[in-house]
């Protein structure tokens, strides 16, 4: 049964009703109980019809380079161009308490009062690729609420960084002045896949900005064409990953970035790439679900539960290899067990 009120107060609600039945959305799609799991799946069926209007913005970067006061600056610049903007934002869980601080609202603090934006912090919860585990069910929630500009700040732990751009329609990687050598400008990963760079804080060694400009630049060109030959630089129909200069702080160069925005956006939805890579991650999404479904599925399993506990102990006493621990698990749950088990 889907919660009447949300649903209304999503797609037809005021503006402090829309945002408290948004935050009851999102907190109902997070929660792991099957009950609010059937009825996240319900409300997400409804809302389904009033998504995919939005632009949805994948923001990354290592800590430090300055994405909250980036993202702040940027959505302050939309909302006076008449955009409404939402922001998803990750913060990375504890390994020891499994807590998350949730202060990206704080780092925000003119954009987060502002009627026209709405800002919801997650826990990564141990999701690898910098998103958590259900920031593709917050986006959908944040379009069906009429947010025709959605971003998705990621935790920024490293290279490896790469899951949101699997989710969004372009990938935008905030890089320092002085973040390394050449070597480390085409170091391969979140690198390869962005779609723009961004140098912040431009303004504090114009000369390392300009050098770093230069080395990545001369990076993407490379990796672009590497192993890809119908990605030649003269080809016009398809985007070619640029780097910008800004200075999110001083608000130098936002009106820049969202100009090289507008182009990507422009050209991808003439030559049809957007709608394709849309349909790409409709379908990652799906498997993805299936994937942690079946995870969930065999962690429950009855002979499973019986048969882990005393597998693990041999594991760690090195009694049992760990490969061969996982393959009687598995015998198990399909109900062929192996000799070993027996």
């Amino acid at each position: 049964m889907i919660p009447a009120a949300i649903l209304d107060g999503i797609l037809h609600g005021s503006a402090a009703q829309q945002r408290r039945a948004m935050a009851k959305a999102i907190t109902l799609l997070e929660s792991t109980r099957a009950d609010h799991r059937a009825q996240g799946d319900a409300l997400l069926t409804q809302l389904l019809p009033h998504t995919g209007k939005s632009f949805r913005l994948g923001i990354s970067g290592v800590p430090g380079v300055g994405k909250s006061t980036f993202i702040e600056a940027l959505g302050l610049y939309l909302i006076a161009q008449g955009h409404r903007v939402a922001v998803l934002t990750i913060d990375p869980s504890s390994s020891v308490s499994g807590g998350s601080i949730l202060g990206d609202k704080t780092r925000m603090e003119h954009l987060s009062v502002n009627e026209s934006a709405y800002i919801r912090p997650s826990p990564s919860s141990g999701t690898l690729g910098g998103v958590a585990e259900k920031t593709r069910e917050a986006m959908l929630v944040c379009e069906a609420a009429g947010y025709d500009v959605v971003i998705v700040e990621t935790v920024g732990v490293g290279q490896s960084e790469t899951a949101a751009a699997s989710m969004t329609d372009m990938f935008v990687l905030l890089q320092l002045p002085n973040a390394g050598d050449d070597l480390q400008a085409i170091k391969k990963g979140v690198m390869e896949i962005a779609d723009l760079v961004v140098i912040n804080k431009a303004d504090l060694d114009p000369h390392a900005a300009m050098r770093a400009d230069a080395q990545i630049t001369s990076s993407l060109r490379i990796l672009s064409q590497h192993g890809n030959p119908d990605n030649a630089s003269h080809d016009t129909t398809r985007w070619h990953p640029k780097v910008l200069q800004i200075s999110a702080l001083l608000g130098q160069g936002i009106d820049s970035f969202w100009n090289a925005v507008t182009q990507y956006r422009q050209l991808q939805t003439a030559n049809g790439r957007l709608a394709t890579r849309r349909e790409k991650q409709a379908l990652a999404w799906m498997w993805e679900r299936i994937d942690a479904g079946l995870k969930q599925a065999f962690r429950a399993h009855p002979q499973v539960k019986h048969l882990l506990p005393a597998l693990q102990r041999d594991v760690a006493a090195g009694r049992i290899a760990a490969s061969t621990a996982a393959r009687n698990l598995l015998s198990a749950q399909s109900g062929q067990a192996l000799s070993a088990i027996e």
